[in-house]
Formats: C-alpha cells, sequence, structure tokens
C-alpha cells in the first residue's frame, strides 16, 4: 500500500510517496534525506517533545522543557505524563536536565530557559 508523506527535513516539504511492501519503492524526494525521513517515519518514527513543568521559587510557574533529541512516536504519551508529573525547583539553568534517560532511550528532558530563584 502506497502511503504519502510530507518531508519536514527541509523547508521544501516535499510530498514523499512510499510503497510499505517495498521500501525501495520511493518517490516525490528531492534529496537522499527525504528518501531517508520516509523510510524512518514508515518504519521507526520519533518525535521531540517540547512542554511546560511546574517550577516553584521563580517568576513563573511553569518552566518550558524539552526532549534533547527524538523519542519514538509510541513514548509521547507516556513522556507527557511523566512531564504532568514533573515538579522542579528554582534556580534552573537553562539546558539543566530535568529527567534523565526518558524511559531508556538516552534522551534527557531539558530545561529551555533560565529560572532564576525569586526567594
Amino acid at each position: 500500500m502506497k502511503k504519502e508523506i510530507t518531508c519536514i527535513v527541509c523547508p521544501k516539504g516535499c510530498l514523499v510517496t512510499i510503497d510499505d511492501a517495498n521500501l525501495e519503492d520511493i518517490s516525490g524526494y528531492s534529496c537522499p534525506k527525504g528518501m531517508d525521513y520516509a523510510k524512518n517515519e514508515l518504519l521507526h518514527p520519533v518525535r521531540t517533545v517540547t512542554s511546560t513543568v511546574k517550577i516553584t521559587g521563580a517568576l513563573h510557574d511553569r518552566l518550558p522543557v524539552r526532549t534533547s533529541g527524538d523519542i519514538p512516536k509510541e513514548l509521547i504519551f507516556d513522556c507527557m505524563n511523566l512531564i504532568r508529573s514533573t515538579k522542579v525547583t528554582a534556580p534552573v539553568a537553562c539546558g539543566e536536565v530535568i529527567v534523565k534517560d526518558l524511559f531508556g532511550t538516552g534522551i534527557d528532558l531539558i530545561s529551555t530557559r533560565d529560572a532564576e530563584s525569586i526567594v
């Protein structure tokens, strides 16, 4: 069965067609990265997760966070449940690890903003 995938590797946004029965039957990409993206999206889709966690002792009550890399798409809901239950205390530095090694993936949840203590 053929599937259409919009490549997000570059701004072109090529519409790539791939046959899930024959991974070599790929068309519509304009560079090798598009071909690789389509194969990976079909076989093992991954995403970067961005969100916020609760923080105490800071000016704002939420701290923006993201995964340090892509995690398997099937772990996104587990990741969001973990994020929802995570609380940190200021101060926190941008890039600081909030949760290490999410679900054994080797990917960390990191802060994307400094949060100074107001106490």
